[in-house]
């Protein structure tokens, strides 16, 4: 009977000598379809997964992006509170000054009037070297005395007029006929206008 079985498989194949290749190839086929869907589904999750990699750059971009922008933002706030805190700084200081030298202004008129109405030389002496000290510990804070507008057409910019009289003669029309006090510049502005008398 094995005999027989061989020699039917013998006879199938003499009969259907095309029949074994053609599976093989089919086979074949199969593989390779096989092979183009995985190779298909690998790029496919390659591509995915580049994307996604792109994605999160992209959102880190953005993420350092807005952190650079918000360090910045703190920065020029810092320099603008520093930059406001020094000006505070020196206008208070400035301010402090000046008060103190309106406050002293008063002690340079006494000196002066003092100074006119002494008769004894060396009291007159001693004074006025009080007086010049304390004039030039005030000049190196910054106080600057305004020359004499006497004889000087009026300035309403450095002159305040306490009244106006008429003019001595023709040409002091318009003119400081006198000055009552003296102006004074502390910086570049003035701290005290010069009060005077004007001719008309």
């Amino acid at each position: 009977m094995h005999t027989n079985l061989c020699e039917m498989s013998t006879k199938e194949k003499v009969q259907n000598p095309d029949k074994e290749p053609k599976l093989d190839a089919e086979n074949q086929t199969s593989e390779t379809a096989q092979n183009t869907d995985k190779e298909s589904v690998e790029k496919q999750e390659e591509l995915s997964t580049e994307e996604q990699l792109q994605a999160r750059i992209a959102e880190l971009e953005e993420e350092l992006k807005a952190e650079k922008d918000q360090k910045l933002r703190l920065y020029a706030d810092f320099e603008n509170h520093r930059k406001r805190t020094a000006k505070e700084r020196v206008e208070l200081f400035g301010s402090a000054n000046q008060e103190l030298m309106s406050a002293l202004l008063p002690i340079i008129d006494d000196f002066k009037r003092g100074l006119e109405n002494l008769k004894d030389e060396e009291s007159k002496e001693g004074v006025a070297l009080i007086s010049n000290k304390f004039e030039n510990i005030l000049k190196q804070k910054g106080l600057k005395p305004m020359e004499s507008t006497i004889g000087k057409d009026f300035d309403v910019d450095t002159m305040e007029a306490i009244t106006r009289i008429p003019a001595p003669s023709e040409d002091l029309k318009g003119k400081v006929v006198d000055e009552i006090e003296q102006g004074f510049h502390l910086g570049n502005k003035i701290l005290r206008y010069a009060r005077v008398v004007v001719g008309e």
